[in-house]
């Protein structure tokens, strides 16, 4: 199959080539033609097919508002440098006639794997769920003498693209940088969050379940001007070791987690009106991976 494959790229996709060019193919066959979902947290989904004597393609999508989708070229050998490869669209054999598709062109780095942006890679996966091989040619930087094809093959392919579909949709609509630095209010005089804050705060703590390499987070509270300078600093702790518990209950570790209560020091408003007031009674949270 992997040869009439390559004879019906080679047909159909009309490259320019000298006569005396080799053509090294590289691409799984029927048999061992194998796509994994790989999957451990709601953080990214990344759907990995093996290119024997090659590397590996890998769709990815991570954890975002938009959820992007990209595409990496794995290389065992990564180019010495800098060119840019033709990838096409190549029908099976069982649609004869059918020609060869232009899909973009991924430029080669040195010393860096391939990677096409999130519109190229579904467009990639649309024409592999059609069945059709896409497929990356271009010359190899090491053997000027040779061309080299590049193609995925799409047997095995539907099965666990559609669990990988299905990953992505439940990934978190939001990443890290979303929650990395965060500041949220308090109610006066109590020690509840206000609606907006725990909403927020809970996002935090979903990113937290899923990401185990934090290494460190930092919450910092503070009050308003009112209720006296002793009581609220002892407020202010309170509410920093609440959420401590908070985090440490979804599996952050304890050593990790710093609190601070700076009680009505260091305000960001005036306290002289109840907007300003609401301002100040605040907490930070400021998450840090290695």
């Amino acid at each position: 199959m992997a040869l009439l494959f390559y004879s019906s790229l080679l047909s159909c996709a009309a490259f320019s080539s000298d006569a005396n060019a080799g053509i090294r193919q590289y691409s799984a066959n029927a048999d061992d033609s194998i796509w994994q979902l790989e999957k451990t947290t709601r953080l990214s989904c990344k759907l990995n097919h093996d290119i024997p004597s090659y590397g590996q393609a890998q769709f990815m999508s991570s954890a975002s508002k938009s959820k992007p989708m990209s595409f990496i070229l794995d290389m065992l050998v990564q180019p010495e440098g800098y060119d840019v490869a033709a990838v096409k669209s190549v029908p099976p054999m069982w649609m004869p006639g059918v020609p060869s598709k232009d899909l973009a062109n991924l430029k080669l780095l040195k010393q860096f794997d391939g990677e096409l942006d999130s519109q190229v890679s579904w467009l990639m996966l649309t024409e592999l769920e059609k069945g059709f091989t896409p497929t990356l040619y271009y010359q190899d930087w090491n053997n000027q003498h040779d061309k080299v094809l590049v193609g995925l093959l799409a047997v095995n392919f539907k099965k666990e693209y559609l669990k990988f579909l299905k990953c992505r949709d439940e990934l978190l609509p939001y990443s890290f940088e979303d929650i990395a630095f965060t500041v949220m209010n308090y109610e006066p005089n109590t020690g509840e969050l206000t609606k907006a804050s725990k909403v927020r705060l809970h996002k935090i703590g979903e990113y937290l379940k899923n990401d185990p390499s934090i290494e460190s987070v930092l919450i910092s509270a503070y009050t308003d001007s009112y209720g006296g300078r002793y009581l609220n600093e002892t407020w202010s702790k309170k509410r920093a070791t609440a959420i401590k518990t908070y985090m440490t209950e979804l599996g952050v570790e304890a050593a990790r987690v710093k609190v601070e209560g700076f009680g009505e020091k260091r305000h960001i408003s005036s306290n002289k009106t109840i907007l300003g007031r609401d301002t100040n009674r605040r907490v930070v949270i400021q998450i840090a991976k290695p």
